[in-house]
């Protein structure tokens, strides 16, 4: 299939509506859980490449926009309430947090930042 298209799942809920290349998820799609909205971004040879928005179950708010790679989100992320303000940033390579973590107050103000490597917290030696 080439051009845009829906899949639906077994019970007849839409899974995906978006566009298609080869018969594979490419271009600006849309992804479903029970028939609500979960994801919204780009896609490449099936899998999430590019810019995304994750959502909550409900679909009303996103609740992660960032970079995606392979399907893994690749490159700076923002995590959000459900109130829709900003809880924490940080870097993510290969699907893993990687680099400082920033956590923010509901102001927007800087309360925490913390290292990951590898999806790893890494805690700060005080000696």
């Amino acid at each position: 299939m080439n051009g845009k298209g829906k899949e639906y799942d077994y019970f007849g809920l839409l899974k995906f509506e978006g566009e298609y290349l080869n018969n594979q998820r490419s271009g600006k799609g849309k992804e479903y859980y029970k028939g609500e909205l979960i994801f919204e971004g780009e896609y490449l040879n099936g899998k999430r490449n590019g810019k995304g928005k994750e959502y909550n179950y409900s679909g009303e708010k996103y609740i992660f926009e960032g970079e995606y790679l392979n399907g893994k989100r690749n490159g700076i992320g923002r995590k959000y309430d459900l109130e829709g303000k900003l809880f924490f940033e940080c870097e993510y390579s290969d699907g893993h947090r990687n680099g400082i973590r920033k956590k923010f107050d509901p102001s927007g103000l800087i309360i925490d930042e913390v290292l990951y490597m590898n999806g790893k917290r890494i805690e700060k030696d005080d000696n």
